[in-house]
């Protein structure tokens, strides 16, 4: 792996060699050839152009001629990490396919390709009428970056990069059909429409997604966010004739599906008069006669006076980029973005709307693997260099985009002397002493700031502190610099996160694991006193059960007649009755005794009448059905009878 002095070697003569200007795009190239030299140019440049020659032996392959006047060395700066110029060595390489993935879109559906850099455009046609079942005569293959190509041309001619988008119009087929005009409204309804909307000063392109129910005049109050050219002053091309309303939907307006190119461009303003002409041209002169010398140093940037002292007047007519006394960082930090966007553009970096506090938080205190650097921009109206460094390094796409998708970017506005005061007391606060006695020793004409910050477990690093007279080149390979140690110690933390993770998955589950057992001993315990309480509350029903059968039998027991004897004046009857166990009660009774006594007597040895019935033999019969009151007599029960217990069902 190159270190990061022999990266900025190596992309210094790649770019020397290539001419792409581009840093983040030769900075890919170099990454996809693992930051091999000769076989990044090789990539690049057609190889059929030059001989390039091998070190390694006789063998020559057909590469690229390097010029050293084509590619003038760049000027010197004033950093140590300054570019310089090194010619190529001369090696042999043998240059491998390149892989380039496409995402195609038609209509409702997306198609990925992937081939060869050394197919053409007719190949990715030829797949996609077999995924779409287009013919190919039928397809109109757009959304390349150089515009309409040709199905023979070659891929690798069109130095595209790793990743593609393109669509697909089929202008000569309907669309598809639906049931009914208002079914097939209502699908457009539901369906986003993607505007490439191209704005003719400045040739930028804007690709703006908008859903079918969205209004032309919601779309052309958007434009006005974008390019800041209010809606009356618009002049569009491209609309469909039968867009004739603002107030009409996109679905109506028979815009192409799913993709639909338009141009605007700023309606011309009546001419000045002589009299704003002479007034304008005498505060230009005022400023370049009062301050001229203040910007002598902007020329090494490549900005001619003319463009200084315009940049220079334009700054004074604007208002503070932050208010004075700002009680809400928040609201402040809106017109500081809302001020920037008016001075210089809107490709910026995304500033962040909430206290440092927030921006720490955003920042740092989320998990390892969504932390970001933290960039701090320190803006001075007041420095020759702000307006060069502004318009020209913190605006160039490379850096906005880099700060984008690596950084959160925080920014504060030092031109006010209360405004500096409370920075440097958060300074002072989060940062420390030091880096605030840093910041409050900087000349005027060394602002901007910009503060690399990346966060540790106790405290807040301040990697590197930039100052604005730098150059893009420089300011992006600083920034990589910063990443390249965020990145590393991102890793260590993102390892010492996951084994405190894994760590903390095991705790729960151990955790989890005792909980789910307590449960389960605490519902063993409950079942188990349920069911003694169960039991005991059976075993004393019992009781009471036995307790009032021995009641109710002691007092049938007592209310019994005394038996008679033998030889009694009056008559007297013998039952012998045999119980279930087979034992036999014997007991004499008077002949008139109801037959109610008998079955008390029965009771009271404990065969109650309702559980029990008493059967006789000879004839049998259910003695516990005749009636109660007869006497045995009556019952023929006289003198003597066996009778048996069977208990009822």
């Amino acid at each position: 792996m190159a270190s990061n002095m022999d990266r900025e070697m190596i992309l210094a003569d790649f770019q020397a060699c290539t001419g792409i200007e581009n840093i983040d795009e030769a900075i890919t190239l170099l990454e996809q050839n693992n930051w091999d030299l000769v076989a990044a140019i090789n990539g690049v440049i057609p190889q059929e152009n030059g001989i390039l020659q091998s070190d390694y032996g006789g063998e020559t392959i057909p590469g690229p001629a390097f010029d050293p006047a084509s590619h003038p060395a760049p000027a010197p700066t004033s950093s140590s990490s300054a570019f310089r110029p090194v010619m190529p060595s001369r090696q042999i390489v043998e240059r491998q396919p390149r892989m380039l993935d496409f995402r195609v879109e038609y209509r409702d559906r997306n198609v990925d390709v992937v081939l060869e850099d050394s197919c053409t455009v007719g190949e990715i046609k030829q797949i996609l009428e077999n995924e779409l079942q287009i013919p190919v005569s039928k397809m109109l293959l757009k959304g390349w970056k150089t515009g309409d190509v040709e199905d023979s041309t070659v891929l690798k001619s069109l130095h595209l990069p790793k990743n593609n988008s393109l669509y697909v119009l089929t202008p000569d087929l309907p669309p598809p059909s639906s049931s009914s005009h208002a079914g097939a409204l209502q699908e457009s309804l539901n369906q986003n429409f993607m505007l490439i909307i191209t704005h003719r000063e400045v040739q930028r392109e804007y690709n703006l997604n908008f859903s079918g129910s969205s209004t032309i005049q919601e779309v052309k109050r958007n434009v006005y966010d974008l390019t800041s050219i209010p809606v009356r002053h618009q002049l569009w091309e491209g609309w469909p004739t039968s867009a004739t309303d603002d107030s009409m939907c996109l679905a109506e307006s028979g815009l192409s599906y799913p993709c639909h190119r338009l141009t605007v461009g700023r309606r011309a303003l009546p001419a000045q008069t002589p009299e704003q002409s002479e007034e304008q041209s005498t505060d230009v002169h005022m400023v370049s006669d009062s301050d001229g010398d203040d910007f002598e140093d902007a020329t090494e940037f490549g900005v001619d006076d003319g463009e200084v002292f315009s940049m220079a007047s334009s700054a004074l007519r604007k208002s503070p980029m932050m208010p004075e006394n700002a009680e809400n960082e928040g609201d402040a930090l809106l017109q500081f973005t809302a001020e920037f966007s008016s001075r210089y553009g809107d490709c910026h970096p995304v500033f962040f709307i909430g206290s440092l506090e927030a921006a720490f938080q955003e920042a740092f205190y989320v998990k390892a693997r969504d932390r970001k650097l933290l960039a701090i921009y320190l803006h001075h109206d007041e420095s020759v260099l702000t307006n060069v460094f502004c318009s020209q390094m913190l605006c160039a796409e490379s850096i906005v985009s880099y700060l984008s998708q690596n950084f959160i970017t925080w920014a504060w506005d030092l031109t006010k002397d209360t405004n500096r005061a409370r920075f440097l007391t958060m300074c002072n606060r989060h940062f420390g002493s030091v880096v605030a006695q840093t910041i409050r020793t900087q000349k005027t004409d060394q602002f901007p700031l910009f503060l690399i910050i990346m966060g540790k477990r106790s405290s807040n690093e301040v990697l590197n502190v930039i100052q604005g007279n730098t150059t893009v080149d420089e300011l992006m390979m600083r920034l990589m610099a910063a990443m390249e140690i965020f990145s590393a110690q991102q890793q260590e933390d993102i390892k010492d996160e996951d084994e405190r993770e894994a760590r903390e998955n095991v705790k729960r589950e151990q955790d989890e694991a005792y909980r789910l057992s307590l449960e389960a001993d605490r519902a063993k315990r409950e079942a188990h006193e349920r069911e003694m309480a169960e039991q005991f509350r059976l075993e004393q029903i019992r009781k009471e059960q036995e307790e009032e059968r021995e009641a109710i039998r002691l007092s049938l027991e007592q209310a019994l007649p005394p038996e008679p004897k033998e030889e009694n004046a009056e008559p007297v009857s013998k039952l012998r009755i045999r119980t279930p166990s087979g034992e036999f009660l014997e007991r004499r009774f008077l002949a008139s005794n109801k037959l109610q006594i008998v079955f008390d007597f029965v009771a009271s040895k404990g065969f109650p009448w309702d559980e029990f019935k008493l059967l006789s033999t000879f004839p049998r019969r259910d003695v516990t059905q005749l009636d109660p009151n007869k006497s045995l007599l009556e019952v023929k029960l006289f003198p003597q009878e066996t009778l048996f217990l069977e208990a009822k069902e």
